[in-house]
């Protein structure tokens, strides 16, 4: 069986590979990427990728068995069609089982609702292809926390708009265990699932990086409106707004559901208490 993974220079495709290199012959894994320079180094065939081709795409997608479909990350108007050019250039080269990783969060109401309504349309036409399809709906990256760390030194205190609102967590390598799975095993075909670890609120996760870190940070929370402006400021209008939009959902509890990752991946989440021991130790 041959497994193509798309955005392969990116960090989620990147450890997709990485697991699937610990489950299968590495002459079987093909990277797809948009600027396959920047995937030279995965130690993979690396083919072009780029989800505007679809000439292309369906070059790079013959003899391919299964294929991961990395949600992209252009305007939700833009991402339906760029997606159905992956769907279709499959299916005309062949391709049997698509596995997509999808997110979660609030369909409606919320700044980031856009973006989940156009997975979730990219979900449906996955599921209308004709091809074998597993969903995964990845929980939030904890990892954006962690590469903050220095600026919340400096700020003293962690704010945005959660309030007490609990986050369905995960890793980027927790994710990429469960995908190869997904991508191997027949057993998950038709499934979907959400993919996280435990859910912490924004006090638990401020407590695990001050153990961590040995900070003194507190959580401070914000009116969406407050935390929308500073996230603008910060990063322009567009994602700005998807990130306030975010914590949002947070808010809403629309990231804390039932997690599915012991039938994804064959084994529990890791903890958060292991993850940030491990954290403590490479520090």
């Amino acid at each position: 069986m041959k497994v193509a993974v798309t955005a392969a220079s990116g960090q989620l495709g990147a450890s997709i590979i990485k697991a699937l290199i610990d489950a299968m012959p590495t002459e079987n894994i093909v990277g797809l990427a948009r600027t396959p320079e920047r995937a030279k180094d995965l130690g993979v065939e690396i083919r072009p990728g780029d989800y505007e081709k679809p000439d292309d795409l369906e070059q790079s997608l013959q003899g391919i068995d299964t294929l991961l479909l990395v949600s992209g990350m252009d305007a939700p108007d833009k991402r339906i069609g760029q997606h159905r050019n992956v769907i279709d250039a499959a299916k005309r080269a062949g391709v049997k089982k698509i596995v997509y990783t999808s997110v979660q969060g609030a369909e409606e109401g919320t700044a980031f609702s856009p973006i989940i309504q156009s997975n979730r349309q990219t979900e449906q036409d996955v599921r209308e292809s004709g091809l074998d399809w597993v969903i995964g709906r990845n929980g939030i990256y904890i990892e954006p926390d962690i590469e903050y760390i220095e600026n919340y030194k400096k700020a003293g205190v962690i704010t945005n708009c959660a309030g007490d609102g609990k986050c369905g967590y995960t890793t980027r390598g927790e994710l990429g265990f469960a995908y190869a799975r997904m991508l191997t095993e027949d057993k998950h075909n038709g499934q979907t699932y959400n993919l996280h670890g435990e859910a912490l609120t924004q006090t638990q996760l401020t407590e695990y990086l001050n153990a961590t870190y040995h900070t003194h940070l507190t959580y401070v929370p914000l009116s969406f409106e407050e935390y929308q402006a500073e996230r603008i400021a910060e990063l322009g209008e567009f994602l700005g707004t998807v990130i306030a939009g975010i914590y949002q959902g947070i808010s809403e509890g629309k990231v804390d559901n039932p997690s599915h990752f012991l039938e994804a991946a064959g084994r529990e989440h890791q903890s958060w208490g292991d993850y940030f021991a491990d954290k403590e130790t490479e520090g």
